[in-house]
C-alpha cells in the first residue's frame, strides 16, 4: 500500500491522548490523510463541521479520533448510563465496520463503553443490552435508534439518556437522506440537546443535505478535500488510483462476459453489483453452479438475519465473489477489493462513483468495469461531464462460452431457479423504468426479446411493461412450466398441495355454473344485525299494505328486532348477540305488529 499521508498525529495543533496514539499505532496508521488532517483540529476546537472528500479518503477516523478526545476532555466523566457520543450511519454493514474501528480505540479507555444499534434483530435484546451494559457511545442505524428513543414503557428511557450528549456524527449523510430517514433523522434530531458538537461526513454534497446543514449544525466550518495532484476546478468524485473501465456488449452476451472475466480473475476479490434483490439472488445461484473453486456469497436489503454474518465473514477472506446490491455501495471497507464489477449500472451517478468507492481504498490502488448496452454508450459521456469520472474502454471478449444454454437446464431442473429468473427480470425492467438518467435509459429502447435471452428466461413473464408486445425473436421453451419441480422434496409437496387445492375450486366453480363464491368481509354479527334490520322494514310494509305476517315469522322477528336495539345500545356485546341469534327464540307470540312498530 502507497503511503497517503498529510502529516504525523503529533503534528496536530491539539495534542492526541497517549491510548489514541497507541491505539493508531496497533492499526498501522503512522499518519493522517488530508481529511483527517483538516478536520481532527476544528472538530476537537469544538466547531460543527460538514466535510466532503472522495470515497475511501479515511472519513471514519476524521470523526472517531475527536469523539474520543472530546469525552476525555469532559469535566464530569460519563456514567454508565449516560450518552457522550451517537453516529448515525444508513446500513447496518457500515455501522458494523465504525463499531468495529471504534473498538480498537475504547480498548484502550475501558471507561467507555459503546454499543451497536441496529436492524435485524429483536429491539428487546438492544434494551436490555443497555439497560445492563450502558452505552457511552452509540452507533446506529436511525430507525433502530428512533425505535429505542420510544421504549420508555420497556424500561429504558433513551431521552434522559442522551441529555449528556457532546458530539453527533451523521455519516454518509447524503445516503442518510436518499434512503428516506429523514423523518427518523428529525424524531432523533428532536430527543437530542441543542448544545452539542455535529458533524457531516459524505463523499458528495447534496441539495438535502446543505438542508440539513442549515438545521442540524451551528455555523459550520466547511471542508471540501481534493486528493492531491487533482485541479481545484476539477470536483472528481473517484480516488485518482482507481482505474475505471467500461464494456459495451448486448443483453444477451453481458452475462457470458462476466463469467469468463470471474474466471479469468478466480483468485483475486471481487464486488458485483445488480440493481435489484432478486437479480442478486437468481445471479448469484448462477454463478455459484458456474465457477468452481471460489467462494461466492449474496447480500441484499431484503435479508433480515444473515446479512451481518455474509459481510463479516466476506471481510475475513482473501479472495472471493460478493454479488451485492447497492446496500454495499456506501463507506463499507473490505480490505482488499481488486475489482469492482457492475453489471447494471446504478439507477444515479453518485451511486456509480461509491459503488467504484469499495475499492482503491487509502492509498491502494483498484479496478471497476461496468457492463453497458450499445443503446447506454452516451452515460460514458454523461459521467465524465456530471461526476468528472474518467473511463477507458475494455473490449468485450471473444470466444466466450455460451453459458446459458446451462442456465436454462437450471432452470428446468428446478422450479426454484426457474421462478428466480422470471422474478429477477420483473424487477430488472421496474428498477431501468425508474432509473434517475432517464433520458439515456429508456426502457421503450429496451430489446426485451434479446434481455429475456440474457436471462435464460424459459418464457416471457405477464407484466404491464410486455402488455400488447409481440416478440418474434425470443422462442419459449415447448415444455409446460406448470410441470417443472422444486429440487427441495418439501417445496415441491407443498405446490403439488396447492395445485390440488386449486383445482378442487375449479371444479366446484364449474358445478356452481361458473359463478364464484362471493365472500362477504363483513363480520357475521354485522350480517345478521343488517337482516334483522331487513326483516323489521319487510314487516311493516307488509302490515301497512294489510298482508298477513304468521306468528313464526312474527316471533323471530320480534326478537332479533329486540336483540338488534340492545346491541346498538351497548348493552349486550357482539358475541352475546351473536350467542342469541343462534340459540332458541325469546317467546314473544303475545306481541303484536302495532307493538312492533310503537316500541321502533
Amino acid at each position: 500500500m502507497e503511503a497517503v499521508t498529510e502529516g504525523r498525529w503529533e503534528a496536530l495543533p491539539v495534542a492526541l491522548s497517549p491510548g489514541v496514539l497507541r491505539a493508531l499505532r496497533g492499526l498501522g496508521f503512522t499518519g493522517m490523510t488530508p481529511v483527517q488532517s483538516a478536520t481532527i483540529p476544528l472538530f476537537m476546537s469544538n466547531k460543527d463541521v460538514a466535510a466532503e472528500a472522495v470515497t475511501g479518503s479515511g472519513k471514519t477516523l476524521a470523526f472517531v479520533i475527536p469523539i474520543l478526545e472530546i469525552l476525555l476532555r469532559r469535566e464530569q466523566k460519563l456514567k454508565k448510563m449516560q450518552v457522550g457520543a451517537i453516529i448515525i450511519t444508513p446500513t447496518r454493514e457500515l455501522a458494523i465496520q465504525i463499531y468495529e474501528v471504534l473498538s480498537h480505540f475504547t480498548e484502550h479507555f475501558p471507561m467507555f463503553s459503546q454499543i451497536l444499534l441496529i436492524g435485524g434483530r429483536n429491539p428487546m435484546e438492544d434494551v436490555e443490552k443497555f439497560k445492563e451494559h450502558g452505552g457511552n457511545i452509540i452507533v446506529a442505524t436511525p430507525g433502530r435508534l428512533e425505535d429505542l428513543f420510544r421504549r420508555k414503557a420497556d424500561g429504558l428511557d433513551l431521552a434522559s439518556c442522551v441529555k449528556s450528549l457532546d458530539v453527533l456524527v451523521l455519516d454518509e449523510a447524503d445516503r442518510l437522506l436518499d434512503m428516506g430517514f429523514e423523518s427518523s433523522l428529525n424524531a432523533i434530531l428532536d430527543f437530542l440537546p441543542k448544545q452539542r458538537r455535529t458533524g457531516l461526513f459524505s463523499a458528495t454534497q447534496t441539495q438535502e443535505v446543505e438542508n440539513l446543514v442549515r438545521a442540524g449544525l451551528r455555523n459550520p466550518v466547511r471542508i471540501s478535500v481534493k486528493e492531491k495532484g487533482v485541479a481545484a476546478s476539477n470536483t472528481q468524485k473517484t480516488p485518482t488510483r482507481l482505474e475505471n473501465y467500461y464494456m459495451i456488449c448486448k443483453a444477451d452476451e453481458k452475462f457470458n462476459q462476466l463469467v469468463h472475466f470471474l474466471r479469468q480473475h478466480k483468485q483475486e476479490k471481487h464486488l458485483v453489483f445488480f440493481s435489484t434483490c432478486a437479480c442478486v439472488e437468481y445471479y448469484g445461484k448462477a454463478l455459484e453452479s458456474l465457477i468452481k473453486q471460489a467462494k461466492i456469497m449474496c447480500i441484499h436489503g431484503k435479508m433480515k438475519h444473515k446479512r451481518n454474518k455474509i459481510f463479516t465473514e466476506f471481510r475475513k477472506l482473501p479472495g472471493g465473489i460478493l454479488v451485492c446490491t447497492d446496500v454495499m455501495a456506501r463507506g463499507i471497507d473490505i480490505p482488499e477489493v481488486h475489482w469492482v464489477l457492475q453489471y447494471d449500472p446504478p439507477s444515479s451517478a453518485s451511486a456509480f462513483v461509491h459503488r467504484c468507492g469499495r475499492t482503491a481504498r487509502i492509498g491502494n490502488v483498484g479496478s471497476a468495469l461496468v457492463f453497458l448496452l450499445p443503446m447506454e454508450e452516451s452515460y460514458v459521456n454523461f459521467l465524465s461531464i456530471n461526476q468528472k469520472c474518467p473511463m477507458q474502454e475494455m473490449k468485450p471478449q471473444k470466444d466466450v462460452l455460451d453459458l446459458l444454454p446451462k442456465l436454462k437446464s437450471m432452470a428446468l431442473a428446478d422450479r426454484a431457479v426457474f421462478e428466480k429468473g422470471m422474478k429477477a427480470f420483473v424487477s430488472y425492467i421496474q428498477a431501468y423504468a425508474k432509473h434517475e438518467c432517464n433520458l439515456i435509459f429508456r426502457i421503450k429502447d429496451l430489446d426485451f426479446a434479446t434481455l429475456a435471452k440474457g436471462f435464460a428466461l424459459l418464457k416471457m413473464p405477464k407484466m404491464p411493461e410486455l402488455r400488447g408486445k409481440c416478440f418474434p425473436d425470443f422462442t419459449p421453451v415447448t415444455v409446460n412450466t406448470d410441470s417443472i419441480p422444486f429440487k427441495d422434496k418439501n417445496r415441491e409437496k407443498q405446490r403439488q398441495k396447492q395445485l390440488e387445492q386449486l383445482e378442487q375450486q375449479r371444479k366446484e366453480r364449474q358445478e356452481s355454473g361458473g359463478k364464484k363464491k362471493l365472500i362477504k368481509n363483513k363480520s357475521w354479527s354485522k350480517q345478521k344485525a343488517k337482516k334483522a334490520k331487513k326483516k323489521k322494514a319487510t314487516a311493516k310494509r307488509k302490515h301497512e299494505e294489510g298482508s298477513d305476517v304468521d306468528d313464526e315469522d312474527m316471533e323471530e322477528l320480534l326478537n332479533d328486532t329486540r336483540l338488534l336495539k340492545r346491541l346498538k345500545k351497548g348493552k349486550i356485546s357482539e358475541e352475546e348477540f351473536e350467542k342469541r341469534l343462534t340459540g332458541t327464540q325469546s317467546k314473544l307470540k303475545a306481541e303484536t305488529v302495532a307493538d312492533l312498530e310503537s316500541e321502533c
